[in-house]
């Protein structure tokens, strides 16, 4: 019974995007798209919203720190404009239908509005569906898409291997040979920033080899353990590139019990405060920060406005920054106001 429900979701998930005549949605190059800092400037001070407006917000795991720091970026708005949210994750990153059940619930619950960072881009569509009957908007925050997803909010994931790719083609002229550690099959994020690190660093010809490329599934042991075989079989590696900092780190276990460290390198993507510590330590090289916190704040802000009728493009772009020890302080010195930092980057095109 379960699976005939679903599928019937899935179909008004489906009919509910083409009825509004949107194409499947990739997030990179969506073109209807504006940058988070321009929201005020477009669409003017924060709107008077309805009565008993409430927010639920449906994220992957809070055993990972990026999405309890999403979570508290949803608070710090919700306090700010007064809504309440509700925020609840899945157990882990592969509890797919734990995540749905969360958003079931909410929706019957009668959120006014829905907030989702699903764990595979298919796994919440049977909840777009029952959101769309119940005439509540959805916004897909983050990592996964969902292909019909009407609203987007969060960074070019592609973005994140680029410019790790950048970095090796800067630092390391020589080329040689790297490996790359994948996030979970089937999610949009790992893909895109996979592919987005593979063609940058083999476009300019053969100096850079990619001579691994395997899934970590957001793991820090598999990680680990699989990074300790690529070591073993490639003594030359000089670096590696992970679709997260929890992998990463369990990378840098595995490059220092192998007495490399300082000669292969090691970049993460996400910006938890254990990459930072990692990175002050000199152990992690760098990872890619999407300021979790910022964008669940812009998130929620966008979720709002499109409950007070605003029309927002399909994409609000969250930012990101590469972090290594030459930028650490600016990012996250004593004191440093983040999102004044990041809306000068966003002024001189960083």
């Amino acid at each position: 019974m379960k699976s005939i429900l679903l599928s019937g979701a899935m179909f008004l998930a489906i009919a509910a995007a083409q009825a509004q005549d949107l194409k499947p949605l990739n997030s990179d190059t969506e073109p209807d798209r504006i940058d988070w800092s321009q929201l005020t400037a477009k669409f003017g001070p924060f709107p008077k919203l309805p009565a008993g407006t409430k927010a639920g917000a449906v994220s992957k795991t809070l055993t990972n720190e990026y999405w309890r720091l999403l979570g508290e970026g949803y608070q710090n708005f919700g306090k700010k404009v007064g809504v309440p949210v509700s925020y609840q994750a899945a157990q882990s990153e592969g509890d797919q239908l734990g995540q749905l059940s969360i958003a079931e619930t909410m929706i019957t619950q009668g959120a006014s509005v829905l907030l989702v960072s699903p764990q595979t881009n298919s796994n919440l569509e049977p909840a777009m569906g029952e959101a769309k009957a119940a005439g509540i908007p959805v916004v897909n925050v983050n990592d996964a898409v969902i292909p019909m997803a009407v609203h987007y909010v969060g960074n070019v994931q592609r973005d994140n291997g680029v410019r790790v790719a950048k970095w090796f083609l800067a630092n390391r002229p020589q080329g040689g040979k790297v490996a790359v550690i994948e996030g979970q099959a089937g999610v949009y994020a790992a893909g895109q920033r996979t592919d987005g690190f593979k063609s940058t660093i083999t476009a300019g010809g053969d100096k850079f080899q990619v001579v691994a490329s395997v899934p970590g599934n957001w793991d820090r042991q598999l990680s680990y353990d699989s990074a300790t075989t690529i070591l073993q079989q490639h003594p030359d590696l000089i670096g590696f590139y992970c679709n997260n900092d929890t992998m990463a780190l369990g990378v840098v276990e595995a490059v220092k019990n192998a007495g490399l460290l300082g000669k292969v390198v090691v970049f993460g993507t996400d910006g938890i405060s254990d990459a930072y510590a990692s990175i002050r330590a000199g152990e992690l090289t760098g990872t890619v920060d999407s300021f979790p916190v910022l964008t669940g704040e812009v998130a929620l802000e966008a979720a709002l406005r499109i409950v007070a009728k605003e029309d927002l493009p399909r994409v609000v772009a969250t930012p990101q920054a590469l972090i290594t020890k030459d930028n650490v302080e600016r990012y996250k010195g004593q004191g440093v106001d983040v999102r004044a930092v990041l809306e000068q980057d966003a002024k001189t095109g960083q």
